[in-house]
C-alpha cells in the first residue's frame, strides 16, 4: 500500500497560495454584496410600495428555494443565451453575493422590526426624513442586534466560495484539482486545502471578532 508523501506539494505550493488568494478576493466581494445587497432587500420588504416588494420577495423565495450550485449555472452559463455575458470571477462573486444576501435580508429584517418604534419617532420629530431614520438610526442598531447571524453567514461563505470551482474560477479547490491532474496524488491535496481553509477561516473568525468589539465599545 503506498503511502502518503506531502513532498508532491512543493512544486504546486505557488498555485495553492494563488488559489488561496483568489478563495478570499471571492469571499470578501461576495461577503460585501450580500451585506450591501441584505441591507437593502430587507429595507425593501419593510418600506417599498407594494409593486416593489412583491418582485423582491418572488426574488428572495427563488434563491432561497433553490441550491447555489444551480445559481452559479444560471448566472454564467444561463445568461449568456440571452447576451449576457459574465465573467466567470464575476458570476461568481455575484452568485455567493445574491445567495446569501437574502438569507442576510431575513435576519436583518427582523432586526429593524426588533427596533423600538419610539426612536424612529423621535428621530423625524427632530427633523430627520425617513432615509435619514433608516440610514443612522435604524439599520446601525439592526446590524449591531443581528451581527452574530451575519458573521455565520460570512464564515458559510468562505466554505461555499468552493463551488465557484465548477465554473472554472482558479480559486482554492480548482488550484488542487490541476495539482491533482498532474500528479494523480488526490489525498495529499485535499488535506493541504483543508488545512489553508482551516486557517482562512481562524482569519475570517478573528475579524468577525475584532468587529463585534468594535461594535460593543460603540454602543
Amino acid at each position: 500500500m503506498e503511502g502518503l508523501d506531502f513532498s508532491v506539494l512543493i512544486p504546486y505550493m505557488p498555485l495553492l497560495l494563488q488559489g488561496a488568494w483568489w478563495t478570499v478576493v471571492i469571499t470578501v466581494l461576495a461577503g460585501l454584496l450580500s451585506f450591501g445587497g441584505g441591507v437593502v432587500f430587507a429595507v425593501l420588504l419593510l418600506y417599498a410600495p407594494w409593486f416593489v416588494k412583491v418582485p423582491v420577495a418572488g426574488f428572495m423565495w427563488l434563491f432561497m428555494g433553490t441550491p447555489l450550485l444551480l445559481q452559479l449555472f444560471l448566472i454564467y452559463f444561463g445568461l449568456v443565451q440571452i447576451g449576457i455575458d459574465i465573467p466567470a470571477l464575476w458570476a461568481g462573486i455575484i452568485g455567493l453575493g445574491l445567495h446569501y444576501a437574502v438569507y442576510n435580508a431575513d435576519i436583518l429584517r427582523a432586526g429593524i422590526a426588533s427596533i423600538d418604534k419610539g426612536q424612529s419617532e423621535g428621530s423625524r420629530s427632530i427633523g430627520f426624513g425617513r432615509f435619514q431614520t433608516l440610514r443612522y438610526i435604524v439599520v446601525p442598531q439592526a446590524v449591531r442586534v443581528t451581527l452574530p447571524p451575519i458573521a455565520s453567514n460570512m464564515i458559510a461563505l468562505l466554505k461555499e466560495s468552493s463551488l465557484v470551482s465548477i465554473i472554472g474560477i482558479a480559486e482554492l479547490v480548482n488550484a488542487a484539482q490541476l495539482g491533482i491532474s498532474s500528479t494523480f496524488r488526490p489525498f495529499e491535496f485535499y488535506i493541504a486545502v483543508a488545512v489553508l481553509y482551516y486557517l482562512l477561516n481562524l482569519v475570517l473568525e478573528g475579524a468577525i471578532a475584532l468587529v463585534e468589539r468594535r461594535v460593543e465599545t460603540t454602543r
